[in-house]
């Protein structure tokens, strides 16, 4: 009987050796090449945060309504201004935990005295509202009412978004802050105007104007390092401003005064009629709450 016939004979797999010293030298320049490109490949730039945005209107027969309606996408208003004051307010980091940490905006259009207020919710402060008038709405120009809304929307805007000094910086100063963001979005409206009479922290645009003269001759991102400075601490006046621009806020303001086109004498501190007026908008408001505490 003849012996069975011998099975397969498996071939061996070559075994691929680990160290590149043994690969041919067209593999070792492509892995060469796929770390370099590892390498020079360019990373997601950091981007600036984003919220959850609601819109309530608590009449839609109102005119007012009618008004904002018909000049405004929501969405895209309401997204062009958060992004318009994060942009001017902030730069972004990996991290991002340098911005108030704010996760919902819910902007409340109804029937009420003055112009506008920004609150915490019921929830947390990190969740703010903002309550526009429907009455101010209506009383807007026609040809100003777009304008005017994305205007009042931007500085409101800002409040949700800036640091406060745990509570303790002037309101002036958190207002000022407001109408600056507002004049660098390009939305003032025509009747501000730049003033030295009365205190630098008059507030609102009389203060704004103040604090883009301070951009202007102190740098790009001035007034984001005020802003900067207010995260986390108390606002002591005396070495707040010296810190950042070695000069007491006193002579700042006296030198802003005197680089005005037509400066005024100073009265005995009296406020300014611009500012006058838009403290007269804002006196049937209840309180804003920025003065409370910290937004984060």
């Amino acid at each position: 009987m003849s012996a069975a016939p011998n099975g397969p004979t498996p071939s061996p797999l070559p075994i691929r050796s680990s160290s590149l010293k043994h690969h041919r030298p067209e593999d070792k320049k492509y892995v060469e090449e796929e770390e370099a490109a590892s390498t020079t490949r360019p990373h997601p730039k950091p981007t600036l945060p984003k919220c959850k945005l609601r819109l309530i209107c608590q009449d839609l027969d109102h005119a007012g309504a009618n008004i904002f309606f018909s000049h405004n996408n929501p969405s895209t208003s309401l997204s062009k201004a958060v992004d318009g004051v994060l942009s001017i307010l902030y730069k972004p980091t990996k991290t991002n935990d340098h911005i108030p940490p704010t996760r919902s905006v819910s902007v409340t259009l109804r029937s009420m005295g003055g112009v506008a207020y920004t609150t915490g919710s019921d929830i947390d402060d990190d969740h703010k509202e903002i309550h526009f008038s429907l009455d101010y709405i209506k009383s807007i120009k026609s040809e100003r009412q777009k304008e005017e809304i994305q205007g009042v929307l931007v500085h409101e805007m800002v409040h949700c978004w800036q640091w406060n000094g745990i509570g303790t910086a002037p309101g002036g100063l958190i207002e000022g802050i407001a109408d600056f963001v507002r004049l660098k979005a390009g939305l003032s409206p025509p009747h501000w105007k730049k003033e030295n009479t009365g205190k630098w922290d008059a507030g609102y645009q009389h203060t704004g104007y103040f604090l883009e003269w301070i951009e202007d001759n102190w740098g790009e991102g001035s007034v984001r390092k005020v802003n900067d400075a207010l995260k986390g601490k108390k606002y002591v006046e005396e070495e707040f401003w010296e810190q950042l621009f070695q000069k007491k806020v006193e002579d700042l303001w006296k030198e802003y005064s005197k680089d005005l086109p037509n400066p005024k004498p100073k009265g005995n501190g009296e406020k300014p009629k611009a500012v006058e007026e838009e403290q007269e908008k804002a006196s049937d408001l209840p309180d804003s709450g920025l003065k409370g505490e910290d937004p984060a």
